[in-house]
């Protein structure tokens, strides 16, 4: 049962009406730790109009929970940017800031502006967690660049989350980072040196590092199936993190978008840098990544489920509240047609699209940690 946005237990005769979900799975609101934008806006404008937008798009799509990424810029436009976010934070419409860059390796800097790189001096990671005005939840780096390791102890001391990447740290620096406080691997594989034999770089240290969580973008640009398979294998369900890190294209179609700086082609659904051809975010959703996980990858549905709602909620520091169906958290519920397709969204109780219409029952229903598959009662 539902009431005044959580899930409660009460079986008295007419306490709710009831909602039947027969044929639908029914999962926790999906958590993103990395977005920059969607529906044609990107948090980086830095209006709440434009952030806003985002939100309601991956909010169509199931994500109930999500982190406001930027883009390398600037310092006084991230502070700025960080201090408009903020107040969406405080409001509830976002779990938290993250900044991903400008401590990052040059080499490694993927759909990210060069000439705004810089080295991770104390003053200047200072700047960005204070405009945030206690919102930072994550600030990702390469923890090589002068000064990289003591930035990891002061985002350590301070609560913030230090995620390593876009970077060309070795095995043993990345163990360094880790052991520092580093705590995120930021879309893992993706701007970061591969894994070699004699050489396993950041992707072996990251992995086999039972403190860290891996954060995978599983839309069939980024990785390879097998990849996937690999890090689940490697990391287990409870340290992966299926993130979108989808820029403004998100939830639209192909044409031109900014991304902080610099100007994105789409096209056939895949971001790439008009100049250079780099990879440049995704326009993806979590509900795709999570029937791409089922349908194509062959991963178990409750590790796919996981991988987008417990896991990151528990890194996020607000599992107590949402990432899995129990007794006591938010109503947030994604409901899912037999295709993997949203068919309901409801969020804090409140249904954000459906609910839909009963279906004949799945076949076979397995049962789902942390999820429910019988009727959703809702007042």
């Amino acid at each position: 049962m539902v009431e005044r946005g959580r899930i409660v237990a009460d079986d008295r005769p007419g306490a709710a009406s009831a909602v039947g979900l027969t044929g639908h799975w029914l999962v926790p609101g999906f958590v993103d730790l990395h977005v920059h934008g969607g529906g044609g806006a990107s948090f980086s404008a830095g209006t709440a109009e434009e952030a806003l937008r985002v939100i309601a798009t991956h909010r169509a799509h199931g994500t109930t929970t999500l982190v406001a990424s930027t883009v390398t810029g600037r310092l006084d436009d991230l502070a700025a940017q960080a201090g408009a976010l903020s107040e969406l934070v405080e409001q509830g419409d976002l779990a938290g800031v993250h900044f991903e860059g400008p401590f990052i390796a040059a080499g490694r800097c993927g759909a990210h502006e060069p000439a705004l790189l810089r080295d991770p001096d104390p003053e200047a990671v200072r700047k960005l967690i204070d405009a945030a005005r206690g919102a930072a939840r994550m600030l990702t780096l390469a923890p090589e660049l002068p000064g990289g390791l003591d930035a990891v102890r002061l985002l350590r001391d301070r609560g913030v989350i230090a995620a390593v990447g876009h970077t060309d740290a070795t095995y043993e620096t990345t163990r360094r980072a880790i052991d520092a406080g580093a705590t995120v691997a930021t879309h893992l594989f993706n701007t970061m040196p591969p894994l070699t034999h004699r050489a396993p770089g950041p992707i072996a240290a990251l992995l086999e590092d039972e403190r860290v969580t891996v954060e995978l973008i599983n839309d069939g640009t980024h990785l390879h199936p097998s990849v996937l398979r690999l890090a689940f294998r490697a990391a287990g369900a409870e340290r992966v993190a299926f993130i979108t890190d989808a820029m403004g294209a998100a939830g639209m179609g192909d044409g031109v978008y900014p991304l902080g700086p610099l100007r994105v082609e789409v096209s056939g659904g895949v971001a790439r840098l008009a100049e250079g051809g780099a990879i440049a975010g995704s326009t993806l959703t979590l509900d795709r990544a999570l029937r791409r996980a089922v349908t194509v990858d062959g991963l178990p549905v409750a590790e796919a489920v996981r991988a987008l709602s417990a896991t990151p909620a528990r890194l996020l520091g607000v599992a107590d509240r949402v990432g899995t169906i129990e007794e006591g958290k938010d109503a947030d519920l994604v409901v899912l047609d037999a295709d993997w397709e949203v068919a309901g969204v409801m969020r804090r109780g409140a249904w954000l699209s459906g609910p839909p219409e009963p279906r004949p029952p799945l076949e076979p229903l397995e049962p789902l940690p942390g999820a429910v598959l019988s009727p959703l009662r809702g007042r």
